[in-house]
């Protein structure tokens, strides 16, 4: 007689990765329940993606508010309240979580409030006090932020991107570590409403995964604006001072100098939130805090998966979905693939110009001795960018100059985070440049930026 379960499906967390693959396995007709022990939303809905872009958003209105000016319109801004801001992005939040809660139960997903630990690979401790059985468990627990020795959080001196985004009220300074996404979102954020901004980052550039071209495009942005960037400098020490704190910097060459700042926002990285699960009790392979999955996210446990943040995977919210929907479908009998494809992973940046890429930029081609051709159109000669005054960017397209197969795209500019999803889809599509290059574009649009750098390669772009 086959064992029986409670469910066929238990998923430990409802972040983004969770909540979408319990939805997922529902409709797939497997009973599914999740644990979450906070907030539906995980991170991403909560302290993350979504309360983020509110503020970037409420960040962007404030800071076109000069626009104003050249209309002859006075504009005071002197009356600014963060506080308000700072609720807008509360809401957005909390619209969306409910929103997940209404999502899971109408897709009938059970929903279980506690922390979570594996008994045994079928068996879940529900706060030590209930036991759950599933057939098979997937562990969607998503990361928190990675602190450095020397700068752990208090979150009110040194704070987190959490407790950046908890804050009520503005600093007049502020010095963010680490300039990957996190560390340039808030960065624009804090600088347009004011905030004097240093962005301290050990590479030699911002964005350092990003195209070159689009980090020295942003950085540019950013220095007129008043942010102060140090490259290839490192934080070495940081103590209290009289008012905020004194943080020590270190450059390349040995030079060091202190700056004093109200807050310290640490923003290097992620750590996966893996412990206190039972995971290696039970056979999951866990290295460095990640955990090992091979195809289709399943561990070294049979049965049970692992996707997004746990995972070696980008710290991405749509990757982490994706990776479930995989997971989900394979533990259902659904054709699948076997994960996902890096190069069709889209990434985003949202500052002001955004930034979004996918596949390969031009330091990784070259690294791999791949030839590749390049095509660039820039923003100022799209007839949309310059009428609505975003003429600052570009779209680059790397192809092989053979097949003219799309091997990656940086698009840095207005809207580049929506207009990307064009060229992945035809790379995912694989359709060539001259499918692109010839299909007609609405005019005036800034979309028409990816026709001429398609038409680019082709050799026949028409406004430059």
């Amino acid at each position: 007689m086959s064992e029986s379960y409670d469910y066929d499906l238990i998923v430990l967390g409802a972040g983004p990765g969770g909540y979408v693959s319990a939805i997922r396995a529902s409709q797939l007709g497997l009973k599914t329940a999740v644990v979450e022990r906070d907030k539906p939303g995980g991170v991403c809905l909560n302290v993350g993606c979504i309360p983020s872009k509110a503020l970037i958003e409420q960040a962007r209105i404030f800071q076109d508010a000069d626009i104003l000016t050249n209309m002859g319109v006075t504009v005071d801004k002197s009356g600014l309240d963060y506080s308000k801001v700072f609720q807008k992005s509360r809401a957005a939040a909390s619209q969306l979580s409910k929103g997940v809660q209404f999502l899971l139960k109408k897709n009938k997903v059970d929903y279980i409030k506690g922390t979570a630990k594996f008994e045994t690979s079928h068996r879940i401790s529900i706060n030590g006090e209930r036991t759950v059985s599933a057939k098979k468990v997937l562990v969607a627990t998503g990361s928190r932020p990675a602190e450095i020795r020397g700068f752990e959080f208090d979150e009110k001196n040194v704070i987190s991107s959490t407790g950046a985004l908890m804050m009520e009220s503005l600093p007049k300074r502020i010095v963010i570590l680490g300039a990957g996404a996190i560390g340039v979102e808030f960065s624009y954020v804090f600088s347009s409403f004011g905030v004097e901004v240093t962005l301290v980052e050990m590479m030699p550039k911002i964005l350092p995964q990003e195209d070159t071209d689009a980090s020295e495009l942003v950085a540019k942005s950013f220095v007129k604006q008043g942010v102060k960037i140090k490259t290839s400098t490192k934080a070495i020490s940081c103590e209290e001072a009289k008012r905020g704190l004194k943080v020590t910097l270190e450059g390349q060459d040995g030079s060091r100098e202190t700056i004093e700042t109200d807050k310290l926002l640490v923003a290097v990285g992620r750590t996966p939130n893996s412990n206190g699960l039972g995971l290696e009790q039970i056979g999951v392979q866990v290295e460095n805090g990640y955990v090992k999955a091979g195809d289709y996210y399943e561990t070294s446990a049979p049965g049970v998966y692992a996707i997004g943040d746990l995972i070696k995977s980008p710290l991405l919210a749509h990757v982490a979905s994706k990776e479930g929907e995989i997971a989900v479908e394979h533990m259902a009998g659904h054709p699948t693939a076997k994960n996902i494809d890096p190069d069709l992973i889209p990434f985003a940046t949202y500052c002001e110009p955004q930034v979004a890429s996918f596949g390969k930029n031009e330091a990784m081609l070259t690294d791999q001795g791949v030839k590749f051709g390049k095509a660039v159109f820039p923003y100022q000669a799209i007839g949309k960018a310059v009428a609505v005054e975003k003429a600052d960017g570009f779209v680059k397209i790397l192809f092989d100059p053979a097949t003219k197969e799309i091997l990656g795209c940086n698009i840095t500019g207005s809207e580049a985070t929506e207009l990307i999803h064009e060229v992945l889809l035809a790379k995912k599509a694989e359709l060539t440049l001259e499918d692109v290059a010839t299909m007609i574009h609405a005019h005036p649009s800034l979309s028409e930026g990816i026709m001429e750098s398609s038409r680019a390669a082709e050799g026949w772009a028409i406004h430059i």
